[in-house]
């Protein structure tokens, strides 16, 4: 809901400064999440089969640069034991994870792109820029949903945080089909600022660091902890990846409107 709620307000908003300037863009977007983490190390394509969904607010400075406003829902998901690999395989751990991204994004164009301002109605671009996003790992195990985060299964002192910046970056495809209507194709990849997307990190941790005074709890956290086939995971050694943090993509699509009107209002 809260997500529904932040898209809500961020489509209003578009449409609000639209109708006050004469270069304002605003879209839907669709398109598919994926992941690159300690449990998917090596396929940087890999898409999740889940819809990602969206809207957009763009300035369009000129026909070369543009300057975006994004937000994104989608999900992400790895699981090990789907892997060719048989040490990945026997590790067995996985995940999936809702995020929801808002994004402050600088675009360019490789050419002067846009019948309303520019010379060139197709064109390929660049972007970069800042993204926060919210996650959440969890896991079905025994047929039961957990939120990965409270059970702290490198034997954290205490819960990571959920929230995280990204540098978002890629590249990407415009056509503008009319005056004022554009289809846009992007790829992109977000470097993420935590290690925690996927709930894994560092260490095997030891018994010591799981154990509490709720037997049953701590019995579970050893569980979700270790997932191997044959329990076969030693305290100390490598959970995760060498890789400092995690990162998360986005390949879609975006159907765009551009606003121009005679009067240009002001505050």
């Amino acid at each position: 809901m809260k997500s529904k709620l932040i898209i809500t307000t961020l489509l209003y908003t578009l449409i609000y400064f639209s109708s006050q300037a004469q270069t304002w863009e605003i879209g839907l977007t669709g398109g598919s999440m994926g992941y690159i983490g300690d449990l998917n190390q090596n396929n940087y394509k890999k898409l999740s089969p889940h819809i990602a969904f969206g809207g957009m607010i763009k300035n369009n400075i000129d026909g070369f640069w543009s300057v975006k406003l994004s937000v994104l829902q989608g999900q992400i998901e790895a699981d090990m034991s789907k892997s060719t690999n048989p040490q990945e395989k026997e590790r067995n751990l996985s995940f999936y994870s809702p995020i929801t991204e808002a994004s402050l994004q600088v675009e360019f164009n490789f050419f002067d792109y846009g019948r309303l301002f520019g010379k060139k109605r197709i064109t390929p671009f660049l972007f970069t820029g800042i993204s926060g996003f919210t996650f959440n790992p969890k896991v079905n195990f025994n047929n039961t949903t957990y939120e990965l985060k409270n059970y702290r299964t490198e034997g954290q002192a205490s819960n990571y945080r959920t929230t995280a910046l990204a540098i978002p970056f890629g590249l990407g495809i415009k056509c503008n089909l009319t005056k004022n209507l554009n289809i846009i194709g992007e790829f992109g990849y977000r470097k993420a600022f935590t290690d925690y997307i996927d709930d894994v990190s560092g260490y095997y941790p030891k018994a010591s660091e799981l154990t509490t005074t709720d037997a049953n709890f701590t019995a579970l956290r050893m569980a979700l902890s270790d997932r191997s086939i044959n329990t076969t995971a030693s305290p100390e050694t490598q959970r995760g990846d060498f890789r400092k943090n995690d990162t998360y993509l986005f390949g879609g699509i975006t159907l765009s409107y551009t606003f121009v009107s005679q009067k240009c209002y002001s505050f």
